[in-house]
């Protein structure tokens, strides 16, 4: 493997994001994905600054079994007028147990003068004075040379001179900080370059220029990929792109590039192949919604529209997708839209278990009639594309002739109420035949659709009590043609899940309601279907 290192700062530097608050147990639980994904380094916090992380090394190193990541502590550099040895905070530096400390110094003579209130001279005593204690230890030291690349801009020979007191003290690693994180690609390829060369770190050197950067100007990743070609052997970033303002460089990205692209063996292919789940399941414990537009592991990052790309596709995935998806635990997904072609269905319908063979006279029909009918429900303002299950079903409409009928709607309707400054209070009543029995059941709920969703699984639990299980986990809707004000059509969006998996089916009207139970029929039929269960 590359002896690059890669160095995760998501339970430090992206636990900074705004909203986001993890637990000890929280941090604990990403830690480990962290090292199923084959990271080097996992910088686990600051010790002595907060008790949170000072607990969790202490738990790290009771339920903690790292097989592949070495776990950092990070800290700063003792105090002006101090020493390092009777410092608390280096002190809790090393009871936190941590093999790796990651110690923040100063590097920017304005930062320096006017945060730290010291002498040039003495910071730089500070750095020799900490990393050489840490050292003598048996501690590995990197630095974290904040504020670099300004500090660089305003006093080059400084900038330069405080890695070389970390170097020449013992440092393994100088990283250089984008603190702010306003450069550009060039701009940190220059300085990445002129550090390497200037203080003579080659390959064969103890010491290894690192580069940690932020996206305020969106080139996070561009800036880390730019360093490493100028010679930096130690990247930073965290997973999903996490961190305060617009984020740090998001790691698994610049991994997959440098690995995937430049040829850097990182990770275990196997790992890399979990990056996707990995990325997916940290976004469970920090409860953000993943970003489906990420590269490599976002649910858009290989999902194909354009019936163009399709046709291409169905000869030759490779034809416009810049590598297999599966490189990074991800999946091609065909969306079908009014932009769909023959090709685009027959590809949807494979990857829903369909098998539509072009050839065949029977199936070639069938094909042009179901994008016959997306083309015309799309323009009457349907969107397959988000709303797999609702395709799913228009299939099995045309290619088995009709949808299992699991119930008969005989009516429904809804009445809110409201009593001066009291909460309005929504009841929907549901009359269906499900099982040959009749029933009529009345739901109550905080809103017209809650209402109808408590009314139809009233309804449909006797015959099916397979629904307990469902789950209405979102609602979503959309006004089309908004220039129509209150008479305009509406598009909901259903998302259901029944614990293991989750589906998305569309209802549009110009009725809200009509919309929401047309979308919320959908959702028990398919789940119905799903599940196995047939018509009783």
């Amino acid at each position: 493997m590359s002896d690059l290192h890669v160095y995760d700062t998501t339970l430090r530097d992206g636990a900074q994001q705004e909203g986001l608050n993890l637990s000890v147990h929280d941090k604990l639980a990403i830690a480990a994905h962290l090292d199923d994904l084959g990271v080097g380094f996992i910088e686990g916090g600051w010790p002595g600054a907060n008790p949170k992380d000072t607990e969790f090394f202490a738990r790290a190193a009771r339920e903690l079994s790292l097989r592949n990541a070495t776990l950092a502590a990070f800290g700063a550099t003792r105090r002006a007028g101090g020493r390092a040895d009777s410092d608390p905070l280096v002190r809790a530096l090393l009871d936190s147990q941590a093999s790796v400390v990651t110690l923040v110094a100063k590097s920017h003579t304005g930062h320096v003068e006017r945060a730290l209130r010291t002498t040039l001279a003495e910071n730089l005593e500070m750095i020799r004075d900490t990393v050489s204690f840490l050292r003598g230890e048996g501690r590995r030291v990197f630095l974290d040379a904040e504020h670099f690349f300004d500090g660089y801009a305003v006093d080059r020979a400084y900038a330069l001179e405080a890695l070389r007191a970390a170097a020449d003290a013992g440092a393994e690693v100088l990283a250089l900080c984008d603190t702010n994180g306003g450069m550009l690609p060039s701009q940190v390829a220059d300085v990445v370059h002129d550090v390497v060369s200037t203080l003579g770190l080659g390959a064969d050197e103890a010491a290894r220029v690192g580069i940690h950067c932020h996206n305020d100007t969106g080139c996070a990743v561009a800036n880390s990929m730019a360093a490493v070609d100028a010679g930096a052997r130690h990247v930073q970033g965290t997973v999903n792109g996490y961190g305060e303002r617009t984020g740090n460089a998001n790691l698994v990205t610049v991994v997959a590039n440098l690995q995937l692209k430049k040829g850097f063996e990182l990770l275990e292919p196997h790992r890399l192949q979990e990056a996707t789940r990995i990325s997916h399941a940290i976004s469970e414990v920090t409860n953000v919604p993943p970003y489906s537009r990420q590269p490599y592991t976002g649910a858009s990052a290989f999902a194909h529209k354009a019936g163009l790309h399709a046709s291409a596709i169905k000869v030759d995935p490779d034809l416009y997708q810049h590598l297999d998806p599966k490189a990074v635990g991800n999946d091609m997904r065909m969306l079908v839209s009014d932009m769909a072609g023959r090709a685009s269905i027959e590809l949807k319908a494979r990857e829903l278990g369909f098998a539509l063979d072009a050839d065949d006279e029977e199936d070639s029909a069938h094909t042009k009639r179901v994008l016959a009918t997306v083309k015309d429900k799309e323009l009457r303002g349907y969107t397959f594309d988000a709303a797999d299950a609702s395709f799913d079903l228009l299939l099995r409409r045309e290619l088995e002739g009709g949808l299992p009928e699991f119930f008969e709607v005989e009516s429904w309707r809804v009445i809110t109420d409201a009593r001066a400054e009291d909460a309005a209070l929504s009841e929907a009543t549901v009359k269906l035949v499900a099982g040959e029995k009749r029933y009529v059941r009345t739901g109550e709920g905080n809103g017209p659709v809650n209402a109808l969703d408590q009314a139809l699984r009233s309804a449909l639990r006797r015959a099916y009590p397979e629904i307990e299980d469902f789950e209405l986990v979102d609602y979503k809707v959309r006004i089309l043609e908004t220039s129509h004000g209150t008479d305009a059509v509406t598009r909901v969006l259903i998302e259901t899940s029944d614990a293991t998996t989750t589906w998305t089916t569309i209802g549009v009207a110009a009725n809200i309601l009509q919309a929401s139970w047309e979308a919320l029929i959908e959702a028990v039929t398919y789940g119905l279907i799903r599940a196995g269960v047939s018509p009783r």
